[in-house]
């Protein structure tokens, strides 16, 4: 008996050990694809406002999401009776209309990947703004880390008289808003994911709604389908991201969402015909390993650490 629990618990181990690896992997594919729909879902976004208003983008957008997220929505009804904080659940629905609509119109003229550069500084920003605003302690490493990933930024921006244009800063604006996005999340961690995910689309569609009455193209019926294709893989983009982070840990996971800059660049590349700028390489690149950097010294210190999700 004895001998044949001490040949089990070997195996046992082995299998344990098989399970987590397994979720880890699991994890890691589930982020790998998610940010590739995000990136997916973007380009379908720039590709739609050539044609229609970002309010319209917007609307439809968020109508096939929510029609999606319908089923879910009304099983956990109950979730959405008492919120935390709803003054700041207000606040954070705005910011993420505000981020969300300054994206897409930001795409309308500039590359996907300079947008994209300028979203990836979103981490950055929140830590910043967490020692500034929250009085959270952040140490020389960070705040070195931080002035390096703002570099990046202003190599991006390539700000003169002559470069620095409206879409940039409206790009750079949507960046800040989804920054102090992510820096309310972090207070409102008992919110329910069916709650953040569809106010956020409830949002979207609300200013859709107003925006596209001044503006509206009939869509053409191939349109509509890329309008609907759109908010379901947002939707389900989000799925992908929440259940990543279910099987494998932040640590493991999070850092594959940097994989962003490389759709951005493969998507404007294939669909509309763009190339990146060295600058905008060079600025994405050392905010990338910035804001790498700050992930690992935030995970090192034990504390909360942000996604780099794209706008929903």
């Amino acid at each position: 008996m004895t001998a044949s629990r001490t040949t089990a618990m070997p195996l046992f181990k082995s299998l344990s050990a098989y399970d987590d690896r397994s979720a880890r992997l699991a994890g890691i594919a589930l982020m790998v694809l998610s940010i590739f729909m995000f990136s997916f879902g973007d380009a379908m976004g720039k590709f739609l406002v050539g044609t229609y208003s970002v309010g319209q983008l917007l609307f439809l957008r968020a109508c096939a999401a929510l029609l999606l997220l319908a089923p879910l929505i009304w099983r956990q009804r109950h979730l959405f009776l008492e919120l935390e904080r709803p003054r700041l659940q207000f606040i954070r629905v705005v910011l993420s209309t505000l981020e969300v609509a300054a994206f897409f119109l930001a795409t309308v003229y500039l590359p996907l990947a300079d947008v994209i550069t300028y979203y990836l500084a979103g981490p950055i920003f929140v830590t910043a703004m967490s020692a500034i605003f929250l009085g959270e302690k952040v140490g020389w490493r960070r705040w070195t880390a931080i002035l390096i990933g703002f570099c990046g930024v202003l190599i991006a921006l390539r700000p003169s008289a002559q470069t620095v244009s409206l879409p940039a800063l409206i790009a750079l604006g949507g960046s800040l808003s989804f920054a102090t996005l992510m820096l309310i999340t972090r207070s409102l961690r008992k919110t329910p994911d069916i709650v953040m995910a569809s106010s956020q689309f409830v949002g979207t569609f609300s200013l859709g709604a107003v925006l596209s009455a001044f503006h509206w193209v009939p869509p053409t019926p191939g349109s509509l389908a890329i309008f609907a294709l759109a908010g379901c893989v947002s939707v389900t983009a989000l799925f992908c991201v929440n259940r990543s982070l279910k099987l494998a840990p932040a640590s493991v996971v999070v850092p594959y969402q940097y994989s962003m800059i490389v759709w951005a660049v493969i998507f404007g590349f294939v669909v509309f015909g763009d190339v990146p700028s060295i600058a905008t390489l060079v600025g994405a690149a050392i905010i990338i390993g910035a804001g790498f950097y700050i992930y690992l010294r935030e995970r090192d210190l034990g504390r909360e650490t942000t996604d780099v999700n794209p706008p929903a």
